[in-house]
């Protein structure tokens, strides 16, 4: 199936059909994993009440990533993305299955989610590196910036709704949490079929271990894009809270699944806002300078927040961390995406799926841990602490990416 075109190329990422379809795939994926999070995490406090199982959920979907990082960016160059993603949302529905079948059993052992969380991130592991690598080839270069905003966007919607409704419908069963999850991933799979097969050049050299290293070899070999990459991954690193919403809410704020979800929402919140403010105003000067402006931000924000002993302020904190989360997560990946060749497209992005990877998920277990040695918020406080000065430390280590001026070609190396 081929789709038109317009003869000037149009920079809104909505103007092209398989974008729409791959838009309407990252919205229920994403609200699927929301809803589910939100769900497991406070099953898992709930039967435990031990803050570091909460980080133990984050080491669980991070480790297969980091394991076959050599393994799945390979497969995104040598094989149709489409097809890897479909099956990937196969095995995920079949953990959500695994999910709702472990609620039903009422049982009081929480280690048997473990094991389905470690099928469940060994299958986001493989959708990473392609879903990452198909987008590019879906828009053209002027409509890439749009369309990972527009894409982010999505995310962030999802981040909305998802946990708050995760809460309520856990509050009502968590049968039917993981249900609903469960068939909206059923719906992402019929959208992703829909994506035609765009143009994509594969890797064609024997599976070495150099081919397999091509990713490394391209990241280390580009300060900008190392520079980009590093820096989310330790600021997220040092500030994500997210794991500990769930302590946040029943011990500092005594709140119920409910409140937790909006809290889970606000950073969503913000970060949809700030999404419409760029695509209204696109960043077109100073990019490496905003960057760093709100990396660090977003660490002054997580301070403000694990200091809150109020509902509301935490919220609004929370949705401060998420705008200025969107506008790092616009830049960094609009430089990635249209610094890096098509053929290593898929390596490159396994390497970054690792880094966010560890931002995220290694991210929380850092969280659960220090908060079960020395309590959630000096935690919560210290990370934000950490990502104010990583901002600081990787603007003078990278000067290229801190003078970087636009997007869309390389104006400055270093």
């Amino acid at each position: 199936m081929t789709e038109h075109r317009p003869s000037e190329p149009s920079k809104l990422a909505f103007t092209y059909r398989n974008f729409r379809f791959f838009w309407a795939t990252t919205l229920l994926v994403s609200f699927a994993v929301q809803i589910m999070s939100v769900s497991i995490a406070w099953q898992i406090y709930d039967v435990t009440g031990e803050p570091f199982l909460l980080g133990l959920v984050g080491l669980c979907l991070f480790l297969p990533a980091l394991l076959l990082i050599l393994v799945t960016g390979l497969a995104a160059d040598r094989f149709n993305r489409r097809r890897i993603m479909a099956i990937c949302l196969t095995v995920e529905l079949l953990c959500a299955l695994g999910f709702l079948a472990f609620a039903n059993a009422q049982e009081h052992e929480v280690w048997p989610i473990f094991g389905i969380l470690a099928v469940l991130g060994t299958a986001r592991a493989f959708w990473g590196p392609a879903a990452q690598s198909l987008a590019p080839n879906l828009v053209p270069p002027e409509a890439l910036s749009n369309a990972i905003t527009v894409n982010a966007s999505a995310w962030q919607f999802a981040s909305i709704v998802g946990p708050a409704t995760g809460g309520l419908l856990y509050g009502i069963s968590p049968s039917v949490a993981f249900g609903t999850g469960g068939v909206l991933l059923i719906i992402a799979i019929g959208a992703v079929l829909m994506i035609s097969r765009p143009p994509q050049r594969g890797a064609h050299q024997a599976a070495s271990l150099a081919t397999m290293l091509a990713g490394f070899r391209y990241i280390f070999s580009n300060k900008v894009v190392l520079g980009a990459i590093s820096l989310d991954m330790f600021a997220v690193l040092m500030g994500g809270a997210v794991a500990l919403l769930p302590v946040y809410a029943k011990d500092i704020l005594h709140a119920g699944p409910a409140e937790l979800g909006y809290l889970r929402a606000a950073p969503g919140v913000g970060a949809i806002v700030m999404a419409l403010l760029l695509t209204r105003f696109p960043i077109r000067d100073h990019a490496g300078r905003l960057l760093f402006l709100f990396v660090g931000l977003f660490g002054a924000f997580t301070v403000l927040f694990g200091l809150s002993t109020s509902i509301w302020l935490s919220v609004v904190a929370l949705a401060l961390v998420g705008a200025s989360d969107m506008v790092s997560v616009t830049i960094r990946e609009t430089i990635m995406q249209l610094w890096t060749p098509e053929e290593v497209r898929g390596r490159v992005n396994a390497v970054n799926s690792v880094f966010i990877g560890a931002s995220n998920e290694l991210g929380e277990f850092r969280a659960g841990t220090v908060a079960h040695l020395i309590g959630p918020v000096p935690a919560v406080v210290m990370g934000g602490v950490g990502s104010i000065a990583i901002a600081v430390i990787w603007s003078q280590l990278f000067t290229g990416l801190r003078q970087q001026r636009t997007l869309n070609r390389r104006m400055v190396e270093g």
